[in-house]
């Protein structure tokens, strides 16, 4: 079912910075959950992003910035700067400036008057440049960016560069440590180790910039955590390195009191606290590289955009970048470039490349008055195209938010590691701590270094990185192949629960068949010319398919279409309108019915026309049966292929139409289709949904009409075709742009490839873990061993996550 923020909440995203682990990311949820007027917090870790949803009359961005950094953590930001035309006073800079900070999304803004310039420190996940240009040109004044960005526009390639040189450091010094450790092994003793590498000072002085300049970064996510009442894989790493490297100091210390002597050296730990931060900060630095390819599909979306576009302002012609159109700009677009914006067709004709929104491969013809899509491209005439939607509310900028806010969420089955990564640092303490007593009192009688060692592998095998990147990598990966292939999944738990889908419902018009009916017979009573004029102006007025399809076939004979001076839709029936001073009833015989119609000498013909797969429509005029007229819609190609696959997966498949029972059948056998409910009004089809829950069901429900929304609301899951209406998408849980029933199967395919991906990477997550503190706490696992394998578990969760981007459609 379709959750949506009610009308005075508002739904945020911030960007978060400074999380090490899952539990960190259950931290921050549960701190801005506790925050009053805030009705529901997720903390993607994977994404390193928080979607809040809000009352701004209890709440605002600030506060909920507040409590993050009050919790150890901060935000990501980016600054815009832009030069100012128009201002003649300060005054115009204050109204400027509290424009802009008014803004959702926008931190701080600061106007200088004499410099004319702004600086806009802003979250780009909620308002963008254009976004801010536009408010700046309500206000009576310009805007020009001079940068789009002067901050750091990556956080995430900031930190990754910040780990590499700490790795750098880290490994240049642990090397000498890792050389005197293997040359202590008996079976090495061919290795030689120059003296030095044996001093216990010299010792030191390599694992201290490691101790606490590389792992400063453990201690202070530690002490944040901590803090906080909870702890995460930082306490873990601080717990265990500290250890090995506060006994070691403790031994150095003991040596030189006792005379210092090199040829009687203890046996140090040094070198495990030092390889174990060297091996921790390789882990991330490899995680943060993969976790970064996993938001691919966004990187290659926003690389269908157009980089520039050419644009007329005062009769000149400019060339300027995409974010700064405004709407009502006029844009050229040439031969061969990509459309800038979403707009409307002035003048020129051209045929238009839609594949990338539609994933039609013909070229869509345009002309004046038609409208054009962002990132379409432009094949062969010059277009001359008024902006109507730019930035954030441009086609492709919709999509790209639908895929980042699906990436972001949390699907149900997270719960499950969020549950266990909650509970988990503790009781692993918990077993360190045993098993030292353990090793100390009963293995290795007051052998401290060994009953150390041991409680050191533990903790570090046992930190819970790999289960809190399980499911949201998966989550990112999946979603982002689906968004590739025209299936855009409105969140984590509808991509979770499409696997479940044992039953579709498909809409008939629009839906399996193409939505584009022609008109292929009139039978009128008296003058055919005169009817087709009258129900023509009537059905101008609607906006179903068939009566567009009527509209068409009046105008393509010739014949001039008056204005009709009443009109009302009677959903399910027809419609009722008012032409040149006659009451027109244009619809089923049901409509006819209930006014009281005698329509029966048209019933025979009627019916002939729907066992042809017609759908045929009734006329009165004045309360008399004046003829009626015919219109076929193909089915689309992919249809029969479609309901096959469907059947193959164990899927049971529903037609439902609101057109009669006759040409409804029809249609359903030509692509497969067995299960018909035909005359069904749009509340019936919510209905019919319900009564297919009640046989325990999980359905699935396809549209793309205002009057599949509340069929689309009540469906398990409800899916709208991506040619059709708003109100359908905006009901819908997952969105098929392609306008083709192939997707639906590839929809449900690609839901169960992510749910046993994420399978597999909670296996072997929870595998690493429960399968390693055992072996650690019987001594089989060097601490040194511990930290490559947790590094490892991690990295290869994320790789496993990444061959979903690699998913073939079965066809």
């Amino acid at each position: 079912m379709n959750t949506t923020p009610n009308a005075n909440q508002k739904q945020s995203n911030l960007q978060i910075t400074g999380m090490t682990c899952a539990a960190c990311a259950n931290r921050i949820e549960k701190g801005l959950s506790k925050m009053e007027g805030v009705a529901s917090a997720n903390v993607n870790f994977a994404l390193e992003k928080a979607s809040v949803t809000y009352d701004p009359a209890k709440v605002t961005m600030d506060g909920l910035e507040q409590t993050i950094r009050k919790l150890g953590y901060d935000t990501a930001k980016e600054v815009a700067n832009f030069k100012l035309e128009g201002m003649t006073c300060a005054a115009c800079a204050n109204r400027i400036e509290k424009g802009l900070s008014k803004l959702p999304g926008v931190a701080s803004a600061n106007v200088n008057f004499a410099m004319e310039t702004a600086r806009v420190e802003y979250l780009p996940a909620e308002v963008s440049i254009a976004d801010m240009q536009n408010k700046v040109k309500q206000l009576g004044y310009k805007a020009t960016s001079s940068q789009e960005t002067a901050g750091e526009s990556d956080h995430r390639a900031k930190e990754a560069r910040g780990q590499a040189r700490k790795l750098i450091v880290s490994a240049i010094l642990s090397l000498p440590l890792l050389w005197s450790m293997v040359a202590h092994f008996s079976f090495t003793s061919w290795i030689y180790a120059p003296e030095i590498l044996m001093n216990p000072w010299f010792q030191l002085i390599l694992a201290t910039p490691v101790q606490f300049y590389v792992g400063r970064q453990f201690y202070v996510g530690a002490y944040k955590a901590l803090r906080n009442g909870s702890a995460n894989m930082d306490v873990l790493v601080s717990l265990g390195t500290s250890a090995a490297y506060f006994y070691s100091l403790y031994l150095t210390l003991d040596w030189y009191a006792h005379g210092a002597s090199v040829h009687h050296a203890p046996s140090l730990y040094y070198e495990t606290s030092a390889i174990l931060i060297t091996l921790v900060i390789l882990g991330k630095l490899f995680e943060a590289r993969a976790k970064g390819r996993t938001s691919e599909a966004i990187k290659s979306l926003m690389g269908l955009q157009a980089k520039s576009a050419l644009v007329v302002r005062d009769g000149r012609e400019l060339t300027i970048p995409v974010d700064q159109v405004l709407t009502g700009d006029v844009v050229l677009v040439r031969p061969g470039d990509k459309v800038p914006v979403d707009g409307i067709v002035l003048e020129g004709a051209s045929s238009v490349d839609e594949s990338m929104l539609t994933g039609e491969s013909l070229p869509v013809e345009k002309r004046a008055g038609d409208t054009v899509i962002g990132a379409t491209i432009n094949k062969n005439g010059m277009l001359r195209v008024q902006a109507t939607k730019v930035g954030r509310e441009t086609a492709l900028a919709q999509i790209i938010r639908v895929v980042e806010e699906a990436q972001g969420s949390k699907a149900p089955i997270q719960r499950i590691a969020d549950v266990i990564s909650g509970i988990f640092v503790p009781i692993v303490v918990g077993i360190a701590v045993v098993a030292f007593l353990v090793w100390y009192f009963a293995v290795a009688p007051g052998d401290v270094a060994e009953a150390l060692e041991k409680a050191i592998a533990i903790l570090v095998i046992a930190c819970p990185c790999a289960l809190g990147l399980a499911t949201p990598t998966s989550i990112m990966a999946g979603s982002g192949r689906a968004a590739e292939l025209g299936i855009l999944f409105k969140g984590g738990e509808h991509l979770e629960r499409t696997h479940k889908i044992d039953a579709v419902i498909l809409d008939k018009t629009g839906t399996v068949t193409k939505g584009k009916p022609e008109l292929t017979d009139v039978l009128a009573e008296k003058d055919e010319a005169e009817l087709l004029r009258w129900v023509g102006a009537a059905e101008r007025s609607s906006e179903h398919p068939l009566a567009e399809a009527i509209v068409a076939g009046v105008q393509a004979k010739g014949i001039e279409i008056p204005q009709a001076e009443a009109f009302e839709a009677v959903p399910g029936f027809g419609i009722e309108a008012t032409v040149d001073g006659h009451r027109l009833l244009v619809g089923t015989r049901r409509l006819m019915d209930k006014y009281g119609v005698d329509a029966s000498r048209a019933y025979e013909p009627m019916s002939r026309l729907e066992e042809a797969g017609k759908t045929a429509m009734l006329v009165a005029v004045d309360g008399k049966y004046a003829g009626l007229v015919a219109v076929a819609d193909t089915v689309k190609d992919t249809s029969a292929a479609a309901v096959r696959r469907l059947k193959d997966m164990g899927i049971r498949v529903i037609m439902i139409t609101g057109d009669n029972e006759r040409t409804a059948r029809a249609i359903a056998a030509q692509v497969g289709i067995d299960e018909v409910r035909a005359e069904v009004l749009p509340e019936g089809k919510a209905e019919e949904v319900k009564k297919l829950q009640a046989e325990g069901k999980v359905v699935a429900m396809v549209g793309d009409g205002i009057n599949d929304a509340p069929a689309l609301a009540t469906a398990d899951i409800g899916m709208a075709i991506g040619t059709g209406t708003d109100v359908a998408m905006e009901a819908a849980d997952v969105t098929l742009m392609r306008g083709d029933l192939s997707s639906i199967p590839d929809a449900i395919y690609m839901s169960r490839k992510t749910m046993g991906n994420i399978k597999q990477n909670l296996f072997w997550a929870l595998g690493y873990n429960t399968l390693g503190i055992p072996i650690a706490a019987v001594g089989l696992l060097a601490p040194w061993v511990a930290g490559a394998a947790m590094a490892l578990s991690s990295v290869s969760v994320v790789l496993n996550a990444l061959r979903l981007q690699r998913v073939k459609l079965r066809g």
